[in-house]
């Protein structure tokens, strides 16, 4: 039987508000299963408890309750995160050492030897897009060089499962398209992604499954299409249509128990119009 990537049930997280001689409960009951090479998704509002949930995954906030287990490990235990890189929201790092720099140094940590490192750190430059900016100090990087880098470094000991919380956070349309698509090859290397964001066109365009939590609890968890599709509907997408089979059609639907919600032609997302543009002037 294969092991799930994680196993998150009835996960709970009460802080105390001493001052105050009151309680907030942060994260109420959650239970969430990653299947190995997944990309999962959890969505919610600021506040819904998404960071709280990765950082109990992760063993940075004791849970109050419940329990967390990455790859049949119990997250308590620190063995169970040398198969996972982590990228938080918003990751600080050394200003003074170059790319190449805060790599090495983030794989002496995570116990690689210098051949294999500087192989490594190669591959990952390569993979995330900073060749030019490689011996270049991280402090003067912008906030998409940033969030590469900080992929760069959650990937730096080959994790088998990569959490990323918000990885596009103030990175502009061009950037955030090179990080979806860093997430997808990471897919296509059969690695699992756990991933909080806020851009749902994006997420709609890499998660296989997606969770949704309000108030510290989940209130919608399923397939990414089973979410998405309206059930009832079904949408037809017509090239170079008549005006006399557009009229059939319509006649047809009059003469029958169905009901015409609405007639339109489709639409681009307007970041792949913005991505066209630009791109065509530069």
């Amino acid at each position: 039987m294969n092991t799930s990537a994680v196993e998150i049930r009835d996960l709970t997280k009460i802080f105390p508000v001493h001052l105050r001689r009151r309680h907030i409960t942060a994260v109420k009951n959650v239970s969430i299963t990653v299947e190995a090479g997944e990309v999962y998704g959890l969505l919610g509002p600021n506040g819904s408890g998404k960071s709280t949930t990765l950082k109990m995954l992760l063993g940075l906030v004791t849970p109050t309750h419940g329990s967390a287990r990455i790859f049949g490990k119990d997250s308590s235990d620190y063995h169970s995160r040398t198969d996972v890189g982590f990228l938080p929201e918003n990751p600080y790092f050394h200003k003074f050492l170059t790319a190449a720099e805060l790599l090495a140094f983030h794989g002496k940590i995570s116990g690689l030897g210098s051949k294999p490192l500087a192989k490594r750190i190669d591959e990952l430059i390569s993979l995330v897009g900073l060749e030019d900016a490689r011996d270049r100090r991280v402090g003067g990087f912008s906030k998409g060089m940033l969030q590469r880098i900080g992929l760069a470094q959650a990937l730096i000991h080959d994790p088998r499962l990569v959490v990323l919380d918000e990885p596009t956070a103030g990175v502009d349309p061009s950037g955030s398209h090179q990080i979806r698509d860093l997430i997808l090859d990471l897919k296509k290397r059969g690695k699992t992604v756990l991933l909080t964001s806020h851009l749902l066109e994006q997420v709609q365009e890499i998660c296989d499954r997606v969770g949704i939590m309000a108030h510290g609890e989940m209130i919608r968890e399923g397939f990414l299409d089973d979410l998405v599709r309206i059930k009832n509907q079904t949408e037809f997408v017509v090239e170079n249509a008549t005006p006399e089979l557009t009229s059939r059609i319509h006649e047809m639907i009059a003469n029958s128990s169905a009901h015409l919600v609405a007639t339109r032609q489709p639409e681009r997302s307007l970041e792949s119009v913005f991505l066209e543009l630009t791109a065509s002037n530069k």
